[in-house]
């Protein structure tokens, strides 16, 4: 697999730096998770066209609002491109396919309803999946094939769940909004670099890679946060970042 970040800036985008989206390839299949503020800006047109699927962790808008402009490039490509294929919760995706009348975006997509704990084949890729806590339902994806996996967890506060989720993962893709302390209205719904450094050695995975940063949560701070409980290595997920798992 390749992972090649697309954005991974957390609540809103940065200068130049897109909100979530992750594109996964394998076997010439592609998928695109969480299309973010300034997703669809970032990605190329042919991209674009070439997907066959997304993934969606949840409904906040900067884990899903580029998916309209996606659907729309789609729904008017020429030569026509087959419906792209959904993955998300039960109505996580109602507010942003409500953003256009119905018949603008007809027979671009296809909606596929999640349910937590299921383990799903798309393409050559299985997806197990796991419901990580969050204020809005966020679920986790575990994305396999060919002996590698990657864990994503969407933005979800420290759990038991994620631990078991990511269990000798190859590579983790963990939602680290701030480098040390979560502030205290936000514990337990979001996680801190620290956390999430916890978490991936108490998962035994490979390789950490950090994402969902706030635009104002120093990076090399978060690093070295995450390096006090986690001896793999560790990267921050930033736009053109590519990475073989």
């Amino acid at each position: 697999m390749r992972l090649t970040v697309i954005g991974g800036s957390g609540g809103y985008p940065g200068e130049g730096q897109p909100c979530s989206g992750y594109l996964l390839e394998a076997d010439d299949f592609a998928v695109l998770i969480d299309p973010g503020y300034g997703v669809a800006t970032a990605l190329s047109h042919e991209t674009a066209l070439r997907l066959h699927a997304v993934l969606v962790s949840h409904g906040h808008p900067d884990h899903c609002a580029d998916l309209n402009p996606i659907l729309r490039a789609r729904a008017w490509a020429d030569p026509p491109v087959p419906p792209l294929t959904l993955y998300a919760l039960p109505g996580a995706l109602d507010g942003v396919l409500a953003l256009d009348n119905p018949s603008v975006l007809a027979g671009a997509y296809v909606v596929h309803d999640v349910e937590p704990g299921a383990v799903y084949t798309i393409g050559p890729l299985e997806v197990a999946t796991a419901s990580l806590p969050h204020p809005r339902p966020n679920i986790g994806f575990r994305i396999s094939t060919d002996g590698a996996t990657v864990v994503y967890t969407g933005d979800c506060g420290p759990s038991d769940e994620l631990v078991r989720l990511a269990g000798d993962a190859t590579l983790l893709l963990a939602e680290a909004s701030y480098a040390d302390q979560v502030p205290p209205e936000l514990v337990g719904s979001l996680s801190c670099a620290a956390d999430v450094g916890r978490q991936a050695t108490a998962a035994s995975i490979e390789r950490l890679v950090l994402t969902h940063l706030m635009p104002r949560t120093d990076l090399h701070a978060s690093v070295a946060a995450a390096s006090r409980h986690f001896s793999g290595p560790i990267r921050v997920a930033r736009p053109g970042l590519v990475l073989d798992v």
